[in-house]
């Protein structure tokens, strides 16, 4: 079966002239004349390698690049940029955005066709990686800083994804050792699974073990609960343990999600790989937003985004006279859209802790439960897409 090679670029004529060229040379040629249009077809057609120029009106190269290292469809496409911006800060901002390979028009086609060969050669010789075995889709919560409610966020988000997809196990873990709320705020008392799975050995911390450490709950979510007290953890240790459990819930045929709370969480970085889906939790303030795009960007330069959907969900609890529009949250996220805004709630929250409940169960057809009903939907989308 021919390769196929998607060619990117605004101008008609060189879409024409490299088309041909390739197609000579036995290649499946696909063409798209500006970004958006690129990503739609690098996603649905599933290219061996893209041809990218810099230069266009909706989206530059650059961005698009970006974009595609973003998207599991096309986060290891090869990506050739073909443009004519030769200047050495050109070619730098390209490898960084993520392109395989720099070539400056004019060129000789002769060139081109070997900067092509040697691509799509490097990538059939690249060895295949055996993945690990994960049943699980993961979805890890987090925050540019402590405080911002991503353990409330996340009890109730995975208590709204169980309830409208009855028949579906729904597994809620606190991954914080010494930072445990769940336990108290649910009514379990001194329940703290995660800290017997800390007393075993990492190579002991089975799918089974950890499946027999869950703890059921009436509202349709299996938890696992991190004690409130650090006392007797070994936190020179710690990254072993967690990342040997979390190795161990995407085993399970589940659909996880993991409480990070920051990127201070020991093993982050490895834990973090076995995510399918990240969300990202801020407030409208800037100096939150400003922290966020930073956590944003340790995560692109670690590679952690690589193959991952990221959704940025916005808690309002901002006063109204120095909080941010939505609009000034994605400029200043440089394109990042907010998914869903949970609204203030404080004393919905304090019933909820009172009678041991996640707060979506006491108001169901209330703004915030719609809100994660919403988020819940989005989720479920997104997996069946993945089955």
């Amino acid at each position: 079966m021919a390769e196929k090679i998607l060619i990117v670029d605004d101008d008609v004529e060189t879409l024409r002239l490299v088309g041909l060229m390739l197609q000579r040379q036995g290649y499946e040629i696909l063409a798209a004349d500006n970004g958006s249009h690129a990503l739609s077809m690098a996603k649905n057609e599933s290219p061996d390698l893209i041809v990218l120029d810099v230069m266009m009106p909706d989206m530059d190269g650059y961005q698009v690049t970006q974009a595609l290292r973003k998207m599991p469809e096309t986060a290891l496409v090869p990506i050739l940029m073909f443009t004519a911006k030769s200047q050495v800060d050109d070619k730098v901002a390209g490898y960084d955005a993520g392109a395989d390979d720099y070539l400056t028009k004019p060129v000789h086609p002769a060139e081109l066709v070997a900067h092509i060969k040697a691509l799509l050669s490097r990538t059939r010789a690249r060895p295949v990686q055996e993945k690990p075995v994960q049943k699980s889709y993961m979805v890890g919560v987090m925050a540019c800083r402590g405080g911002l409610g991503v353990s409330t966020l996340t009890i109730n988000l995975a208590t709204s994804y169980a309830q409208n997809n009855k028949g579906t196990s729904v597994i809620a873990v606190e991954l914080r050792p010494g930072q445990g709320t769940w336990a108290y705020e649910l009514g379990f008392n001194n329940s703290d699974s995660l800290k017997s799975l800390l007393m075993l050995k990492p190579n002991e911390i089975t799918p089974d073990i950890v499946n027999r450490s869950l703890v059921n709950t009436g509202f349709g979510v299996k938890l696992l609960l991190a004690p409130i007290f650090s006392t007797n953890l070994d936190f020179s240790t710690l990254t072993e343990y967690l990342v040997a459990i979390a190795n161990a819930l995407s085993k399970l045929d589940a659909v996880v999600f993991l409480d990070i709370g920051t990127s201070f969480l020991p093993g982050f970085e490895k834990i973090c790989r076995y995510l399918n889906n990240i969300i990202i939790l801020t407030e409208p303030q800037l100096i939150t937003v400003k922290r966020t795009k930073v956590l944003t960007e340790q995560l692109d330069s670690a590679n952690l985004s690589a193959g991952k959907t990221i959704d940025l969900v916005l808690y309002n609890r901002v006063r109204v006279d120095i909080q941010m529009n939505t609009m000034q949250i994605t400029e200043e996220m440089e394109g990042m859209p907010v998914a869903v805004m949970i609204p203030p709630s404080p004393e919905l929250a304090n019933q909820a802790n009172q009678r041991h409940l996640p707060m979506i169960n006491l108001q169901p057809d209330g703004l915030v439960s719609q809100q994660f009903t919403r988020l819940a939907e989005i989720l479920h989308e997104r997996i069946d897409q993945n089955k």
